[in-house]
């Protein structure tokens, strides 16, 4: 699977997308750089889908890679998986924003559907 490396190490660039993850699903968006949020998009279907799962596995799976956040693994089981669950994926939508003044990266908004 191809990933984007977002100029950092893989520790770092692991945990930043696991937070971020974490924000789409309490606040259920986020404003963050273009290539971020397309990159998020992949971990947050992947969460919702676990729990549309439901099992004992994929909240195992979950509570991995959210880094045993139990309050953002119980939205994603108990609220957003029933809301989704006659959907078949394309939980999130990435919208273009202007770029940020300081550095002038393309900005975007990532939400949940």
């Amino acid at each position: 699977m191809a990933y984007r490396k977002l100029g950092v190490d893989t520790k770092h660039r692991r945990s930043m997308l696991a937070n971020l993850t974490k924000d789409v699903i309490m606040n259920g968006r986020v404003i963050t750089t273009e290539t971020r949020a397309k990159e998020v998009r992949k971990f947050v279907d992947k969460m919702i889908t676990y729990g549309k799962n439901g099992d004992l596995v994929s909240r195992r799976s979950a509570l991995a890679f959210l880094q045993n956040d139990t309050v953002a693994v119980k939205k994603v089981f108990d609220e957003l998986a029933p809301k989704y669950a006659t959907r078949n994926g394309g939980y999130t939508r990435v919208l273009k924003l202007d770029e940020r003044r300081g550095d002038n990266a393309l900005m975007a908004i990532i939400e949940l559907v």
